[in-house]
C-alpha cells in the first residue's frame, strides 16, 4: 500500500556504538499486559532528583535520576530482556533527537503545533516533552515498564512542564486548551490495544478508558529503539499501526550497530524499504 508518510533518521552520537550486558538474546517471559498509568500513579517510594540538561539554541531540559536497584531491584545495567528495558537510564540519542527536532522546526520543515504525538520507548521523556512545549495538541507517552512511567516518566513530565499544566492536562484526556499528556506501558507487540489514535480493527477498551479512536498519531519520536533485532519486526508493525496515513512523520535517532545485541539502522532501514509502505526520507 503506498502512502506519503514519511520516515526520518538521525544518526545518534557514537553511532558504530552502543554497549549492552548480553550477546545474545534467550527466550523472553511473557510480557505484561498493556495499560494505561495515569499520572496520579506517581510513584511516592522512590525519589527522582532533576538536573539541568542543556541542549542547542540555549534550550535547557531537566532530567530525572533514579536507580534500576531502586525501582526493580536490578543491579545497575542498561537492560535486562524482557524485564527491564533501559528506560532509565537517558540515552545519548534522544538528545541527538531533540537537537535535530529543534533544526528541524528552526528551518521550517517540522511544526509541533496542533499535532497528535507519540513518543515509543520514552524513558525520561524528553522529546516528548520538547513537542509539548513546541505545541502539540497531545503528546502520548509509552514505555515498557510501568514503573518507568510512574518513577521517572511522570515526575520529569511535571518537573519540566510545571508551570504549562493545569491539573486537568493530565488527568482529563479530553481536555483541549493546553494539551493531553497520556502515559501507556506495554510491549510493542500489544501497546496499540491501549493507544487512542492506533489504527486498528479490534479495541480493548479496558485500555482506552473509553476514548474513541481517532486516525493516527501526525508524529512519531522514537530513540535508541532498534537495539534488539528481534524486536525490530513488532516496533516497525506498531508503527504502522499507529501513524496517520496519509502525511504521518516518523522521527528516530539511532546507531549504526549495538555490539552485544546486534541491532541498529541497517538492518531496520533494509526491513523498511522491503515493506515499502513507508517512505525513507535520510
Amino acid at each position: 500500500m503506498a502512502t506519503n508518510s514519511t520516515f526520518q533518521l538521525f544518526s545518534s552520537s557514537s553511532a558504530a556504538s552502543g554497549f549492552f550486558d548480553s550477546s545474545t538474546e534467550p527466550p523472553l517471559p511473557p510480557p505484561p499486559p498493556p495499560v494505561e498509568v495515569l499520572s496520579s500513579e506517581v510513584s511516592l517510594n522512590v525519589k527522582c532528583p532533576v538536573e539541568s540538561v542543556n541542549l542547542e539554541d540555549g534550550l535547557t531540559l531537566l532530567k530525572g535520576r533514579v536507580s534500576t536497584k531502586e525501582v526493580f531491584g536490578l543491579p545497575n545495567s542498561d537492560l535486562v530482556p524482557g524485564v527491564y528495558e533501559g528506560g532509565l537510564k537517558l540515552w545519548e540519542g534522544s538528545l541527538d533527537l531533540i537537537n535535530a527536532l529543534q533544526a528541524e522546526v528552526r528551518n521550517g520543515h517540522l511544526s509541533f503545533s496542533g499535532k497528535r504525538v507519540l513518543e515509543l520507548g520514552c524513558g525520561h521523556g524528553l522529546p516528548g516533552i520538547f513537542a509539548f512545549l513546541e505545541g502539540a495538541s497531545a503528546v502520548h507517552f509509552q514505555d515498557f515498564n510501568a514503573e518507568v512511567l510512574q518513577c521517572l516518566t511522570i515526575p520529569n513530565v511535571n518537573a519540566n512542564l510545571s508551570e504549562k499544566l493545569s491539573p486537568s492536562t493530565t488527568e482529563d484526556a479530553s481536555s483541549d486548551t493546553e494539551g493531553e499528556l497520556r502515559f501507556f506501558a506495554g510491549d510493542w507487540s500489544q501497546v496499540h490495544q491501549c493507544l487512542p489514535h492506533a489504527n486498528k480493527k479490534e479495541k480493548d477498551l479496558s485500555c482506552s478508558l473509553g476514548h474513541s479512536p481517532h486516525s493516527g498519531y501526525d508524529i512519531v519520536l522514537m530513540a535508541e529503539t532498534i537495539y534488539s533485532i528481534s524486536a525490530q519486526h513488532n516496533l516497525y508493525s506498531l508503527i504502522k499501526k499507529c501513524l496517520s496515513h496519509p502525511g504521518g512523520v516518523v522521527y528516530m535517532a539511532a546507531k549504526k550497530h549495538y555490539f552485544g545485541v546486534g541491532g541498529g539502522t541497517r538492518q531496520f532501514l533494509s526491513m523498511i524499504e522491503k515493506d515499502g509502505e513507508l517512505v525513507l526520507l535520510g
